[in-house]
């Protein structure tokens, strides 16, 4: 009987064990940094298929969109963060809030789908913003260019969902060098970081959008290769993003891997491990 005894407090202890690692894991995830894989191309070069990074929830304070979602819907998991924290939207406001500022990396919560995006901000409440060309304009004045090598990577399949990359010199075969044109972007408040060009298209060239009070303008650095808020939420794009919307700043690269898997040692980016993010 005693060894029964003893066995069943082991497993009862066993799962105590693991209820408190997950209450802990899930308040740190909550309340300080969020796991965050980079799936798309959308940021390159200033992100790259494969980083893996933490995001700080400090840097804006807390909103309903601070609660992290669990979507397997393999296994038929989805738990949205409106199913644990939307009793807090509706107001557009953050507990102990702070003002992003331009250029910042965010990830934030899309305004529709509810899904995790990443992109950089450039336009804050009351902007004008505009593409003339493929140069960005901030109320009605260019930011400021200046032309760079062209970023090169192989052409080959990306990260786990096997993405090709686009190029700007056309169609290149399995292994060919695909090129893009690149230049340094410097914003009106001094941030400086990579933009990326593949050919001229629409986002190139758009009317002019007025960020409401409390929403942001958000863009990729690879500029058209991105859904972002060129682009109407009712269109599949991210449109303005509300600030209760917004989970972090991306601060610093953790790891990164240019394979289908992070176990895969011979594609990690070991040049990448705890790179800031600029």
């Amino acid at each position: 009987m005693a060894d029964k005894e003893k066995t069943g407090n082991a497993f009862v202890e066993t799962i105590k064990t693991i209820v408190y690692a997950m209450l802990i894991a899930g308040v740190f995830r909550t309340l300080f940094f969020q796991p965050f894989w980079i799936p798309s191309g959308s940021m390159k070069e200033t992100l790259l298929i494969g980083d893996f990074l933490f995001v700080n929830k400090m840097a804006y304070g807390y909103s309903y969109a601070s609660c992290p979602s669990l979507m397997l819907p393999n296994i038929g998991i989805e738990v949205d963060a409106k199913d644990v924290c939307g009793w807090l939207d509706g107001e557009n406001t953050r507990l102990f809030g702070s003002d992003p500022e331009r250029g910042d990396v965010v990830v934030f919560r899309h305004p529709v789908s509810g899904r995790d995006y990443i992109k950089r901000l450039t336009g804050l409440p009351g902007d004008t913003i505009q593409m003339k060309a493929g140069v960005l304009h901030i109320n009605d004045v260019a930011v400021g260019l200046q032309d760079v090598a062209d970023f090169e990577e192989i052409m080959a399949p990306q990260g786990p969902q096997r993405l090709r990359p686009r190029c700007e010199n056309g169609a290149v075969g399995e292994g060919g060098l695909c090129l893009k044109g690149r230049q340094i972007e410097t914003l009106p408040n001094g941030v400086s970081y990579s933009v990326l060009n593949i050919n001229n298209q629409g986002s190139d060239r758009t009317g002019v959008y007025t960020v409401p009070e409390g929403h942001y303008f958000f863009m990729g650095d690879n500029r058209d290769n991105s859904a972002d808020s060129r682009l109407a939420q009712q269109a599949g794009g991210v449109g303005f993003v509300p600030f209760e919307n917004l989970i972090g700043r991306a601060d610093r690269i953790m790891f990164s891997s240019a394979g289908s898997s992070m176990l895969y040692f011979w594609t990690w980016r070991s040049g990448r491990f705890f790179k800031a993010v600029e």
